[in-house]
């Protein structure tokens, strides 16, 4: 409702421009009992159903910081959105106006979680299942110099490289689907991971198909060799290091920035007055706290 106490709503917009697409990007929609309550991606992320899923078993569920519904259910989901109405215009002529719920978007992102149930993939509880934790072939494994190796494992002749890897020998192992061995074979994994470094996994496992791969940090993640070679990771003109856009565009790829980040008001002021506005305006903007400046004045 904020848009129409402005006399901005997208009914008024669209009147003077139908080709409008007017996007709403809201944590639980434009309609429905919590349309004008407040949350956060946790609160999404519950009522979507997604967060009764994360996390280990016999613990809490987990919310992986705010990336699920924020930026995946809610921003990439809207700017989907956005392009569907774009390429839709290109046809009828017409805009229309985008109800972008995080809650939905979050729950669409997980339809494979709801298609897949009757496979059996999460027929037990939290914790317990293929790829929730359950597997000792899809897990984080701590290495002995206190960083962790990913596995994937989940195909037989991936599982096969695992193995083989860890130095142990399948025909002495309970079978790989045994789910009532999986706890006893997740402490012997465990066990073997513990006695090397995570460098010496990696030259165990880089040139295999066993789905293992290093856990890294942001900084290792740059200096990576694979991402090094795909240039990954951008370094901008104050040295800081970020992600390249993606996917990558055969004909017209993005382009990135080199430049830093803009402090908060840097350019208010300038882009106010590109669009008319004047000195007093803007001044008057500032000191009701409506607008923000940079601040011109050293912080010794």
């Amino acid at each position: 409702g904020v848009m129409e106490r402005l006399g901005l709503g997208p009914e008024v917009l669209l009147q003077e421009n139908p080709r409008l697409i007017y996007a709403r990007l809201t944590g639980f929609g434009q309609t429905g009992k919590y349309a004008k309550s407040a949350g956060h991606d946790i609160n999404y992320l519950a009522l979507s159903g997604v967060l009764s899923k994360l996390g280990r078993k016999n613990e809490n569920p987990y919310a992986p910081v705010n990336l699920l519904a924020d930026f995946a259910g809610g921003g990439v989901m809207c700017a989907l959105g956005i392009v569907i109405a774009l390429f839709e215009r290109a046809r009828s002529g017409r805009g229309q106006v985008i109800d972008a719920s995080m809650v939905e978007g979050v729950a669409y992102l997980s339809s494979f979680l709801w298609k897949s149930q009757s496979l059996g993939l999460w027929s037990q509880p939290r914790g317990e299942n293929l790829l929730d934790g359950g597997a000792p072939f899809y897990e984080i494994y701590r290495t002995s110099d206190g960083k962790f190796m990913a596995v994937g494992a989940i195909e037989p002749k991936f599982y096969n490289q695992l193995i083989k890897g860890l130095g142990l020998n399948l025909d002495e192992l309970p079978a790989q689907m045994s789910f009532s061995d999986w706890p006893e074979m997740k402490k012997k994994f465990a066990s073997i991971f513990a006695q090397k470094t995570q460098a010496e996994w990696c030259s165990i496992f880089d040139s295999t198909d066993a789905c293992v791969t290093p856990v890294l940090s942001f900084e290792d993640a740059a200096s990576h060799p694979h991402n090094k070679e795909r240039s990954s990771f951008i370094k901008n003109d104050q040295g800081e290091m970020s992600p390249r856009p993606a996917p990558v565009l055969s004909r017209t790829p993005g382009v990135p920035s080199c430049k830093r980040d803009p402090f908060i008001g840097e350019h208010t002021e300038e882009i106010l007055l590109e669009y008319g506005f004047t000195k007093q305006e803007i001044d008057k903007l500032h000191s009701d706290k409506a607008i923000e400046l940079k601040d011109i004045k050293a912080n010794l």
